[in-house]
């Protein structure tokens, strides 16, 4: 497992250019790279544009926001690391006639992401659209299907799956060493939301609600992990501290800052969630239990400057290499390419696409399912009752179970009688 992780750091640190001759020019992009164009620079767009610029696997030729504050921040990006500027665009209509853009990136509030995307797609141009693809099932379902029948690539953007710990334990699942799964646990302590422009964030009608913004990142694991559609859930939730006297043009924040999800899955996993957003510092945990045994993965981290993060991944399965757990902390040149390294990791997978080639980016059909099962646990915490998945989406006339819309379960689940 040791040997893994360093074989994913040396493999992005030669992608980096890390051992390039020191007379390189750090801002120089690899002649042939794909030319990307940037549709919203607030704070993910920045951090998108610098994982970018220090990937130089593509060139930034043009950037769209209608926020001129935005605009300039992004602007600064590009002078401070001594990259050209790329072109603003008035609007998407410059964008999308550009024919230097090989690829698109939506990085807007998550609300306008359906529209932005129906106002690209003629283009046929690679797509990167930022997570959650959408806030209401509907939109969700409706881009779903859209990417069936799109002539390119559309990758989500859940850069989660991408940190040192959970690229580790995914693989270590995937490669059955836990047996079959049986429980899945997350868990999130953090401080509350950031500022966003207009604090689109503060507001369930933007965002989605809490659970579909913030924790569509651990749906996705967890469902990646059962390796099944989610059948039941049951979430208790709500505010008590964050943003309760808070509004905005004079609309009262309505965003929750806690709750408790169980998830029973179609092939009997169990999963639990929970999520914490007021505490101090940051702390992220994973445990996975297998009829082998029990992996657990942990990411201590703060949004306060000066402070490291740090992440610790142990197999508890009698003679794993990693039984006694090591630190898996990605270098601090990795680390600062955004949330702890894992925005490099996804445009490495981004740029593959762009290539024509494949690579494990998340799918549409993955996203869509994210956000079902936060979707659902919002409505729990609602209605305070447990909700079955089928039945709530077919009293909704919903239909996301059709072909392309279920995400690839491949066999990681090892049965119980060849893993005694």
């Amino acid at each position: 497992m040791k040997e893994q992780l360093d074989t994913i750091i040396s493999d992005l640190k030669a992608i980096m250019g890390r051992d390039a001759p020191e007379s390189a020019n750090a801002s120089e992009t690899v002649v042939g790279s794909p030319s990307y164009a940037i549709i919203g620079t607030g704070m993910m767009g920045r951090e998108h544009i610098r994982a970018i610029l220090q990937l130089k696997q593509a060139r930034i030729v043009g950037i769209f926001d209608e926020d001129a504050g935005s605009v300039k921040r992004a602007l600064r990006e590009f002078t401070q690391s001594g990259h050209e500027a790329p072109a603003v665009y008035t609007d998407l209509d410059d964008l999308t006639d550009d024919k230097r853009v090989d690829a698109i990136l939506i990085c807007t509030p998550n609300f306008t992401h359906r529209q932005v995307f129906d106002a690209i797609k003629h283009t046929g141009r690679p797509v990167f659209l930022e997570k959650p693809m959408a806030t209401t099932l509907e939109d969700a379902i409706y881009l779903a299907e859209a990417s069936l029948s799109y002539p390119s690539s559309i990758l989500l953007g859940m850069q989660y799956r991408y940190k040192s710990q959970y690229q580790l334990a995914l693989d270590a699942i995937n490669n059955g060493d836990l047996g079959s799964v049986k429980m899945i646990s997350l868990c999130e302590y953090r401080p509350a939301f950031l500022p966003k422009v207009k604090e689109w964030n503060k507001f369930a009608v933007y965002s989605g609600g809490t659970l579909v913004e913030k924790c569509c990142h651990y749906f996705d694991l967890m469902n990646r992990i059962a390796a099944s559609l989610p059948a039941r859930v049951f979430a208790s939730g709500g505010r008590a501290l964050n943003f309760k006297d808070f509004s905005y043009n004079g609309q009262s924040s309505d965003i929750d800052d806690h709750a408790l999800v169980i998830v029973e899955y179609e092939n009997g996993v169990r999963g639990q969630f929970t999520l914490n957003m007021f505490s101090e510092e940051l702390y992220e945990g994973l445990t996975v239990s297998g009829n082998r045994g029990t992996l657990r993965a942990e990411e201590r981290a703060s949004f306060k400057p000066g402070r490291r993060s740090s992440s610790k991944i142990t197999v508890e399965v009698p003679g794993h290499a990693a039984y006694d757990g090591f630190d898996c902390t990605f270098p601090e040149a990795i680390e600062s390419g955004g949330h702890y390294g894992s925005t490099l990791f996804e445009h490495v997978r981004f740029a593959k696409r762009v290539q024509g080639q494949q690579s494990d980016g998340a799918s549409c059909a993955e996203g869509l399912w994210a956000i079902i099962t936060a979707w659902i646990a919002q409505e729990s915490i609602r209605t305070n009752t447990v909700v079955d998945v089928r039945e709530t989406l077919a009293r909704l006339g919903l239909d996301p179970f059709s072909e392309g819309l279920i995400p690839d379960i491949n066999q990681r689940q090892t049965s119980d009688e060849t893993n005694p």
